[in-house]
């Protein structure tokens, strides 16, 4: 068990200079850019997708719950640290990703995430490269059964949507439908659609707000499967949830987003009763 638990979660917009490299329009602007990246793939998948792969996502926001593990009475406890954003809103997408490779480098937590296998981290390793950064404690980490690439293995990342879906055995959902059935907060007032929108409005502040409650939903899981595999007793499932509340509520009397998150969660369950 990593002591350290990192819950994250990345924001991307179509990578605009990555888009003229490709398609060999220098005079693009961004805008165009973006919109003809996203044409290519349209053509490229016969009209059924126009999401960019993931080389070709740029990481606007990249934000985690810091959690610890802690031994109590019961067996471990999970304690609440921090739900915060990578840099700052000027932050470069270089930044933010030495930031977050940093976390991996200096304390090799357990990573926790909704389809990061998927994307999160494929993004990431792309993104990391691009710029020419590096991280071999990824590599260098565990064994050949549990390390960070190891995908069966929980220690150093579980995936929730590869877990709650058998790794695809049944119907992979997605977060939002799984968080309303279990009487969680899902989407709010902003969903990933609108990120390159507020991405060119210069809305950098709303991305990473929007990223950071996306990270309290993702949480919210995480603690629930804890729960139902036994790594938490019930009583520290508890005091687990309850230390959410306590540090959302606090938060949230300086930062708005928590604080509607924190209400969203209690009219969430109100309705699931």
């Amino acid at each position: 068990m990593r002591r350290d638990v990192i819950v994250f979660d990345i924001e991307t917009v179509p990578d605009a200079a990555a888009s003229r490299r490709l398609l060999g329009e220098t005079a693009l602007s961004d805008i165009e850019a973006r919109d003809a990246l996203r044409d290519y793939f349209l053509e490229k998948t016969g009209g059924k997708n126009d999401f960019p792969r993931q080389p070709f996502h740029q990481v606007a926001a990249i934000s985690y719950a810091h959690l610890v593990h802690e031994p109590g009475e019961e067996g471990a406890e999970l304690i609440i640290r921090r739900i915060a954003s990578g840099g700052e809103v000027g932050s470069s997408e270089r930044e933010l990703l030495e930031g977050f490779l940093s976390l991996i480098e200096k304390r090799a937590p357990q990573l926790v995430s909704f389809n990061g296998r998927g994307f999160d981290v494929p993004v990431i390793k792309y993104r990391a490269m691009t710029h020419g950064l590096s991280c071999s404690r990824w590599f260098s980490e565990g064994d050949r059964w549990n390390s960070y690439d190891a995908r069966y293995s929980h220690e150093y990342h579980l995936d929730l949507l590869e877990v709650l879906s058998d790794y695809g055995a049944s119907a992979r959902c997605s977060m939002h439908e799984i968080a309303t059935c279990f009487g969680i907060p899902g989407k709010l007032d902003t969903a990933g659609d609108d990120v390159r929108e507020l991405f060119e409005a210069g809305e950098i502040e709303a991305i990473r707000n929007y990223c950071e409650t996306d990270v309290c939903t993702t949480l919210l899981l995480f603690l629930r499967w804890q729960q139902f595999n036994g790594a938490l007793s019930e009583g520290a499932y508890a005091r687990a949830i309850l230390g959410l509340r306590n540090y959302l509520e606090s938060e949230g009397q300086t930062r708005t987003h928590l604080a509607a998150f924190l209400n969203a969660w209690h009219d969430a369950e109100q309705h699931s009763k």
